[in-house]
C-alpha cells in the first residue's frame, strides 16, 4: 500500500535528478552543446549511457518478463552490455572521427542525401517505439501509484520527461545518469538482499513458481503442462527458445551501435579513450541490474497472479495458495514487490529511483530522434527545396519537435498498454539496426566500396522484411528476415573495381 513516506521517498528523488538536469540545462549556450556536450569524462559518458540504456525495458519490463519467463529475461540487459561493449570498441573511435553530428550524416556523406532521408525516416520508427514503451511503463508506475487513468497518466510521464531534457540537453542526462547509477544500485542490490532472504536460493523461487502452476486454470493459461515444463520455462537461459533468445539479444547489440542516442553519449566526451572507457564502465554495471530485476519478477511469479488469472480461477471454482496474492498485471512485478515488502522509507526512495531512471531513458531517446528531425529531415528538405532557414534556432526546432513525440506517444502508448514492455524494445532496436547498421558500419569501414542505389534500396527492404516476419509469426526472430534481406542487397551491390 503506498503511503505518505513513500510519496515523500518519490518527490524527494525524482525533485533531485530535476534539481541536477536544471543546473545543468543552465551551461547550455547553443545546438551542438544541448545534443552532444563536448566536454564529458568517462564517468558522465558512462551516466548518459546507463540514462538511456537503463530505462523501463531494463528494469520494469526486465521484472514482467521474468515474472512471465524466468531466467530468459536476463537477454536484454545482456544485450544492452554487450552493445555498450561493442559500440565503445569498435565504433566509438570512427564515430567521432567523422566529425558528424548524426549516424546519418556519416550514411549521408558516403551513399547521398536520399540514403539520410530515408533513414531518418525509417530509424525514426524505431526510436519511436521504444519511447511509446517507456510512456507505457512510466504510465503503469504513476497508474498504479496514484490510481490515473492510463491516459492522464501517459500525460503526466510524458510532461515530465520534457522537464527533465529540454533545458539539460546530454548534459543533463549524463549527470542524471550518475545519479541514477548509484541508485539503482542501491536499489538493485536492496530488493536483491530481500528476495534472497525470504527465498533462500534459486532453487526456493523455483519452488514457489512450481506451487502457483498446481493451479491447473494457471497452468493451462500460461501453456505449462508439467513440471519439466515449469523448470525449462522459469530455469532456463532459453526459456523462450534459442532463436528467438538470441535473436532479441542481438537486436539489443546492434541496436545500440545504430541508435543516436548511444553515439551523442561517446561524442559528447572530452577525448576517445574516455568515450571508450565509460562505455567499458557502463557494460560492466549493467547485467547486474538486470540480475536483480530479474530475481524480483520471478519471485513475484511464484507469489502473485494477475488480476485476469484471479478472474479465471474463480470462474473455474478454484482457491489461491496461501501465501499468493494479487496484482494487477505482470507489468506491475517491481512496483507491488517495492510496496508489499522493502520498507517505506527504502521503498519511497526506490519507486522514485525507477520513475527517474524511465523518464531519463525516455528523455535521452526523444533527443536522439529530435536531432534526426531538424539535422537530417528538415535540413535536407530545406537544402533540396531551396527554402530559407526557419525562424527558429536548432536549439529550439529540437525542443519543439521533442514536445510534439512526446504527446504523440502519450496518445500512443495507450494503444499498446497490453504489450510487452521488453518485446517493444526488441522490435525497436531491431527496427534500428536493420536500417543501420549495414550502411553505418560499411561507410564507416568499406568506403567507396558498395553502390548508393544498393544501400538506399536495403533500408526499406530489410525493415519490410523484419515487419513481415513479425506479422506473420515467421520461425525465430523476426530480426534474422530483415537483416538477411538488407544484407544481401548492398552484397550485391557491391562494386566490381573502387574508384
Amino acid at each position: 500500500m503506498l503511503t505518505v513516506v513513500h510519496i515523500v521517498g518519490i518527490l524527494l528523488t525524482v525533485g533531485l535528478l530535476l534539481t541536477v538536469s536544471w543546473l545543468s540545462g543552465r551551461k547550455v549556450k547553443d545546438a551542438r552543446t544541448f545534443t552532444t556536450g563536448g566536454t564529458s569524462g568517462s564517468w558522465m559518458v558512462c551516466g548518459a549511457l546507463m540514462g538511456t540504456l537503463m530505462g523501463g525495458q531494463c528494469t520494469v519490463g526486465t521484472a514482467q518478463l521474468a515474472f512471465n519467463f524466468g531466467l530468459s529475461a536476463w537477454w536484454f540487459t545482456i544485450g544492452a552490455a554487450l552493445g555498450a561493449v561493442v559500440l565503445g570498441l569498435f565504433y566509438t573511435a570512427p564515430v567521432r572521427r567523422s566529425g558528424c553530428s548524426t549516424l546519418l550524416e556519416i550514411v549521408a556523406k558516403e551513399y547521398g542525401h536520399k540514403a539520410e532521408t530515408v533513414g531518418s525516416l525509417l530509424f525514426l520508427i524505431g526510436i519511436f517505439i521504444s519511447i511509446v514503451a517507456q510512456v507505457i511503463t512510466s504510465s503503469a508506475m504513476l497508474g498504479s501509484l496514484f490510481h490515473l487513468a492510463m491516459i492522464w497518466a501517459a500525460l503526466i510521464g510524458a510532461v515530465l520527461i520534457m522537464l527533465l531534457v529540454l533545458f539539460g540537453g546530454i548534459k543533463s542526462a549524463g549527470a542524471a545518469g550518475i545519479i541514477k547509477l548509484v541508485l539503482l544500485y542501491i536499489s538493485s542490490i536492496a530488493a536483491g538482499i530481500v528476495v534472497w532472504r525470504m527465498v533462500g536460493s534459486p532453487a526456493g523461487v523455483l519452488n514457489r513458481i512450481e506451487c502457483v502452476y498446481t493451479l491447473p486454470t494457471i497452468a493451462e493459461g500460461n501453456g505449462v503442462a508439467d513440471l519439466e515444463s515449469i523448470h525449462s520455462r522459469y530455469g532456463s537461459f532459453f526459456g523462450r527458445g534459442v532463436l528467438k533468445n538470441l535473436g532479441g539479444c542481438l537486436s539489443i547489440v546492434l541496436g545500440v551501435v545504430s541508435t543516436q542516442t548511444y553515439a551523442q553519449s561517446v561524442m559528447s566526451a572530452a577525448t576517445t579513450p574516455k568515450a571508450r572507457h565509460g562505455a567499458i564502465y557502463c557494460a560492466l554495471l549493467i547485467p547486474i541490474i538486470g540480475a536483480a530485476c530479474t530475481l524480483v519478477g520471478m519471485y513475484m511469479r511464484g507469489h502473485y497472479v494477475t488480476a485476469a488469472e484471479f478472474a479465471a480461477l474463480q470462474a473455474a471454482g478454484e482457491q489461491l495458495p496461501d501465501g499468493v496474492g494479487v496484482i494487477e498485471n505482470s507489468a506491475q512485478a517491481f512496483p507491488a514487490f517495492i510496496l508489499q515488502h522493502m520498507p517505506a522509507w527504502i521503498g519511497g526512495i526506490m519507486l522514485g529511483t525507477l520513475l527517474i531512471n524511465i523518464l531519463g531513458c525516455a528523455s535521452g531517446l526523444s533527443l536522439g530522434a529530435s536531432t534526426i528531425l531538424v539535422r537530417d529531415v528538415v535540413g535536407n528538405i530545406q537544402a533540396k527545396l531551396h527554402l530559407r532557414p526557419a525562424r527558429l534556432s536548432t536549439l529550439a526546432q529540437t525542443r519543439l519537435f521533442i514536445v510534439v513525440i512526446l504527446l504523440l506517444a502519450a496518445v500512443a502508448a495507450n494503444l499498446f498498454q497490453g504489450a510487452f514492455i521488453n518485446d517493444l524494445g526488441f522490435l525497436s532496436l531491431g527496427l534500428r539496426a536493420v536500417a543501420l547498421v549495414f550502411p553505418l558500419s560499411f561507410a564507416l569501414w568499406l568506403p567507396g566500396r558498395f553502390r548508393p542505389q544498393a544501400v538506399f534500396l536495403s533500408m526499406p527492404a530489410g525493415t519490410a522484411a523484419m515487419l513481415l516476419a513479425k506479422l506473420f509469426v515467421l520461425p525465430g526472430d523476426p530480426l534474422y528476415y530483415g537483416l538477411a534481406l538488407s544484407g544481401l542487397i548492398v552484397i550485391l551491390g557491391k562494386k566490381k573495381s573502387i574508384q
